[in-house]
């Protein structure tokens, strides 16, 4: 007998107990569907806490807080870092420290965010913009998304703040460098730049709204503060000493990039051997996996029980099956079927019963699962009186195809093992016997 018809002859047997096989389809679908949507809160909040803690930070990112004196990294240690194997470009940044603001067309911001960088390694590192260019010489800058934010006209007391909104790009803006005269009159020094862009889109929950300079220009900004303090009459001998004028350049923000994801826990070890201190998301990745890992485990064995229990209700069908046909199982044995036919034609039974209710069951949970992270974020917002509850921050569950692989292959195991005595009976039924209908 071929594979078709043995398919066959099991679809014809299953269409003259539809009631009990349906009954049984239904019983292996709801345990299915279980065992994916309790395994699918594991994989849903481990995406949901991965999403969120990598959200606008780039994987192959390590920031380095210090060197092995626990000092501030200097442009030695930038040459060391560059030389780690796999290293693909590092960053470093400092920090605009005088009180400064930007005038432009009456409106101000004040005591902005500013830092100093070297844009041909934020390119190499991946720095995007969402309009405009990088900066080609000292006096151009690029600002963050959100700038416009704080470039304001008007007073906050009396509620008539407006905010800038015309395009920025091409606009010349003045840089000011607030100082105290020696009469200790408020003055300022202005710089001015061209804004040439602005950088990409932060995520929905995050404002930026930082101005980016060349280091060029910070160090202009710093002769200018420094020559201004050493000529004041304000400065003294303890004061000069605590400049320290003749200490190395130190940066206040180092990043690493590496030249694959892959690679960076190679790069991190090798900066823990170095001795400097270190940071990347990936390394905090590795710990909550492992952890989710176990999580899964335990929900997914959690829900194998489901299946087990449905599977009761495959051995009784099958076992119903095996009684009912006794008389057709002596036919076929006396007309020459092997024993291993007729094991074959119940095994077949009880798989296609399990396929069937595993496919009814991946199905019930996509929908359910699309329905409950639907309806979550519309209940948290409606629970807690904030409507502005973002959608794509909410994954309650998540159904993935490795789920649905691992889920039909233990409803097709607990299938074939449920069917499997039933089907050993029918191949030691005595001939004689189920002719005579003596069984």
């Amino acid at each position: 007998m071929k594979f078709k018809d043995k398919v066959r002859f099991v679809r014809q047997n299953m269409k003259k107990n539809r009631m009990r096989v349906f009954m049984t389809i239904l019983a292996t679908a709801i345990g299915c569907a279980f065992l994916i949507l309790l395994a699918s809160v594991g994989f849903g909040l481990e995406k949901s806490i991965v999403s969120d803690l990598t959200e606008g930070r780039l994987a192959n990112e390590i920031s380095i807080y210090h060197d092995k004196d626990f000092e501030q990294l200097n442009d030695e240690d930038i040459e060391i870092l560059k030389q780690i194997e796999h290293v693909k470009t590092v960053t470093k940044r400092n920090n605009l420290h005088q009180e400064v603001m930007f005038k432009l067309d009456g409106y101000e911001a004040n005591w902005p965010w500013v830092y100093a960088t070297d844009f041909p390694s934020e390119i190499e590192a991946g720095l995007e913009l969402s309009d405009g260019r990088m900066p080609e010489s000292n006096d151009e800058i690029i600002i963050a998304y959100h700038f416009n934010e704080i470039l304001t006209e008007g007073s906050q007391k009396e509620n008539e703040i407006v905010y800038y909104e015309e395009d920025l790009i091409g606009k010349t803006i003045d840089l000011q460098v607030i100082y105290y005269d020696n009469e200790g009159m408020k003055q300022y020094k202005s710089f001015p730049v061209k804004i040439v862009g602005i950088t990409k889109q932060p995520p929905p929950n995050v404002k930026e709204q930082f101005a980016i300079i060349s280091e060029p220009l910070l160090n202009e900004i710093e002769d200018f503060t420094m020559k201004l303090f050493l000529n004041s009459e304000q400065s003294n001998d303890g004061d000069l000493k605590n400049l320290n004028i003749d200490n190395e350049k130190t940066y206040d923000d180092v990043k690493i990039y590496t030249n694959h994801l892959e690679n960076v826990s190679d790069v991190t070890e090798k900066l823990n051997e170095l001795g400097y201190g270190n940071y990347s998301v990936t390394s905090e990745l590795g710990q909550i996996n492992t952890l989710f890992l176990v999580i899964k485990i335990g929900l997914i064995f959690v829900g194998t029980i489901a299946l087990i229990i449905a599977s009761i209700g495959i051995y009784n069908t099958m076992t119903m099956a095996v009684t009912e046909r006794t008389q057709d199982i002596g036919i076929m044995k006396a007309i020459g079927a092997h024993p291993s036919t007729i094991k074959q034609i119940f095994l077949i039974e009880s798989s296609y019963i399990g396929l069937i209710g595993a496919f009814i069951g991946t199905v019930f949970a996509y929908a359910t699962s699309f329905v409950i992270n639907f309806a979550t974020p519309i209940l948290i917002g409606t629970l807690s009186g904030n409507e502005g509850v973002d959608n794509q921050n909410i994954m309650l569950t998540y159904i993935p195809i490795s789920l649905v692989a691992t889920s039909v292959s233990i409803s097709l195991l607990v299938a074939i093992f449920s069917g499997w005595r039933p089907a050993k009976k029918a191949t030691t039924i005595d001939v004689l016997k189920a002719m005579r209908r003596d069984i």
